[in-house]
């Protein structure tokens, strides 16, 4: 069976369609959020009313009353950090299967961290420079943890049941695609079948086997297609879920599934408990129904990893950009005296899950210049030939070329001290790259990649990492690689503030030059 047959007929069976909008699931998100900023602002204030008795708005005049205007810069503090809790702790997320105690527990670690970063503030703020004198009654938030705790496990439970009525009905499921024949598949269908409320609605059946053959149903479920055909399934079905029971794919296969699919059509991969032998060091274990999944993550960092990692992201670039803007300046002008074309130079690279980008730099080479040689170099490194671009000491250097006549003089320069790379932090603000990661790749270099190579495209790429202050460049390919897995896996804030301060000195000595 052919890929593009299997899903050609598989849509026209069974192809989900929409019950409703789709703006209709971002909208109800959206005045979720909207009803949580609101409920922060009541608790604080009935808080203030119950323990002080004062009016919150003046008589006379649309303004704060006297008695509580100490209190306005806490309650701007407080309706803020409250919704960006809760968007970390994950509570607008209506796909998938939820539990009622999970959403309660959620709801409890956004309100009672929400509550000691409140306070926290108020010790800090005191009331600003106008009330810098003022001293805040305690028991005013003590009253809001409580209050609020109240007012959101009330709300947000409220619209779980609504929500588990809603899917009762057909709607609110995510297409789903079962991937294997065996008894935890039908074990797996059964459930999802029984139980509409968890969220999953039941697409096909994906065979193991590199053909599905005669067979056109399993337990009463449209087989559609084999092994082979699943990454054209799920493109053609427009799945958003795919459940593996099979143990006899191979981990090489379904890695390369995930990388065709890609981050956009924003797929989760999740497997029974069969399979654990299969599975890599990131994985999450969740439950749907009375049966354990393992959700591979699609990407390595857990949600307040990649909060964290995006908000220190933003944080330093913001601070290097100011830093270093002379810089930009004086690259600039000198690259335009230096040679004709434009100061930056545009090259798509390849990003986070195999996502093209266009990836800015100061242009340092000739504006007509022939990539053919840079390509051949890259090659030569990827299979370990040691005459790629060697040195007088026959050390490799990916990524460079000996002796590169296309570089301008000014090019020679910049490169030399790394401020070529200062416009990545263009494509940092974007969302493209982060600060540290791996180094982005060509789209021709990741041609000649090994399965394995791939991995060190689980995060996004980075300006600098660790694979520079390990040799900065002079280091073959498949030691980049190791350095780069080995990054992804271990990855800590900590270790990013290492990579920065270690990558000052490496830009001092001149070790990116080539």
């Amino acid at each position: 069976m052919q890929a593009k047959q299997a899903a050609g007929s598989a849509a026209k069976l069974t192809k989900a369609k929409n019950r409703v909008p789709a703006w209709i699931l971002p909208s109800v998100k959206y005045t979720v959020a909207a009803v949580d900023v609101c409920l922060a602002a009541v608790s604080l204030v009935l808080a203030f009313k119950l323990r002080e008795g004062e009016a919150v708005l003046a008589k006379d005049s649309w303004a704060w009353s006297p008695e509580f205007s100490p209190y306005v810069g806490i309650l701007y503090f407080a309706v803020v950090v409250r919704l960006l809790l809760f968007i970390q702790q994950r509570v607008y997320r209506f796909h998938g299967a939820f539990s009622y105690t999970r959403e309660a527990a959620k709801v409890f670690r956004a309100v009672f961290v929400g509550s000691l970063l409140i306070v926290a503030w108020a010790f800090l703020f005191r009331g600003g420079y106008t009330f810098r004198e003022f001293s805040y009654a305690r028991f005013v938030f003590f009253l809001d943890f409580g209050i609020a705790l109240v007012l959101y496990s009330a709300f947000h439970l409220s619209i779980r049941l609504a929500q588990t009525w809603v899917r009762n009905r057909d709607i609110n499921l995510i297409p789903t695609l079962i991937v294997g024949t065996n008894a935890e598949a039908a074990q797996t269908i059964t459930l999802l079948r029984e139980r509409p409320n968890l969220g999953y609605r039941l697409i096909g059946v994906v065979s193991g086997d590199t053909d599905s053959g005669a067979e056109t149903h399993f337990a009463e479920t449209p087989l559609v297609g084999g092994i082979d055909d699943l990454t054209e399934v799920i493109r053609e079905l427009e799945i958003q879920e795919v459940i593996i029971t099979d143990d006899r794919i191979a981990p090489e296969r379904l890695f390369e599934t995930m990388m065709q699919v890609g981050r956009k059509q924003r797929v989760e991969f999740r497997f029974a408990p069969s399979v654990f032998n299969l599975l890599p060091q990131k994985t999450s274990v969740e439950q749907i129904g009375v049966l354990p999944m393992v959700r591979l993550f699609r990407e390595p960092l857990s949600d307040s990893q990649r909060f964290l990692k995006r908000a220190s992201d933003l944080a330093i670039s913001l601070a290097a950009s100011i830093i270093t803007l002379p810089f930009w300046l004086v690259a600039a002008i000198a690259i335009k005296l230096d040679s004709r074309g434009p100061v930056l130079f545009k090259q798509e690279r390849i990003g986070m899950d195999g996502r093209r980008f266009l990836c800015y730099k100061f242009r340092t080479m000739a504006a007509d210049a022939d990539e053919t040689i840079h390509r051949e170099a890259y090659i030569k490194n990827i299979e370990g030939r040691s005459e790629a671009n060697a040195g007088d000491d026959e050390t490799p250097v990916f990524g460079k070329v000996k002796d590169d006549p296309r570089i301008t003089r000014v090019g020679r320069l910049l490169r030399q001290t790394s401020l070529d790379e200062l416009p990545q932090f263009l494509n940092v603000f974007r969302g493209e790259m982060s600060v540290v990661g791996p180094r982005p790749p060509i789209p021709y270099e990741v041609e000649e990649y090994e399965p394995w190579h791939r991995k060190r495209l689980d995060m996004k790429p980075g300006i600098t990492g660790l694979w520079q202050v390990s040799g900065r460049n002079r280091l073959t390919f498949d030691e980049m690689v190791r350095v780069d897995i080995y990054y992804i896996e271990n990855w800590s804030l900590l270790l990013d503030l290492k990579i920065i301060f270690l990558t000052l000195p490496a830009m001092i000595r001149g070790d990116g030059a080539r």
